[in-house]
């Protein structure tokens, strides 16, 4: 029997969240990179948290664009310190500002998506588990992407966080075999030339 990965529950944001976002190979760079802030961001909390303060976070962070928030000082931490529609953890808004910048060195060179699908061989990664309690929670490719991230000026990118990263983008599709999105997720993932032409 066919039935979603138990972790989605019942709340309607959850399932939607896992029926139409979690697990599809995301290839865009911003859009990576927001998700990866997002994931510091839950560090400590539950990801149903981080959804349910998803918009304030785009409105507050300008739209997740790097190349704005890189230019933001200790007015704009002051600013997010005091907005009560997000986790005001000034840490993990100190680190997203730099995040931003060590996301600008990377995009500008080999690119952020590209830096991130290479570690898979820009395909994404298959589990063929059919019990959650099975599945890892990091593994020696996220302490390895940790690690590569941390030395190019990341924060709160942690082997646990990298890992949930790389689910919640496609770069492993941990999808358990009876969930009914296993198949499509793993038809989500786009030929790598077709992404990056030579």
């Amino acid at each position: 029997m066919s039935e979603r990965c138990g972790w989605a529950g019942t709340e309607p944001i959850y399932v939607d969240y896992h029926d139409t976002e979690w697990g599809v190979a995301e290839y865009g760079s911003r859009a990576l990179w927001e998700k990866l802030i997002l994931d510091g961001f839950q560090a400590g909390l539950s990801w149903i948290t981080i959804l349910k303060k998803r918009d304030n976070f785009r409105e507050a962070f300008a739209g997740f664009d790097p190349h704005v928030i890189a230019t933001w000082g200790e007015d704009d931490v002051q600013r997010l310190l005091g907005n009560p529609g997000i986790i005001r953890h000034r840490g993990k808004i100190e680190a997203t500002i730099g995040n931003a910048r060590a996301w600008q060195k990377i995009e500008a060179t080999v690119g952020f998506d590209r830096f991130l699908w290479d570690y898979v061989d820009g395909r994404p990664l298959r589990t063929t588990l059919s019990d959650r309690a099975e599945m890892p929670t990091q593994s020696a490719l996220s302490t390895q992407i940790s690690k590569d991230l941390k030395k190019a000026g990341f924060r709160f990118c942690g082997p646990t966080i990298v890992y949930a990263f790389m689910e919640a983008t496609g770069l492993i599709n941990n999808h358990l075999t009876t969930c009914p999105r296993h198949a499509p997720c793993a038809a989500s993932a786009r030929d790598p030339a077709e992404v990056w032409p030579a």
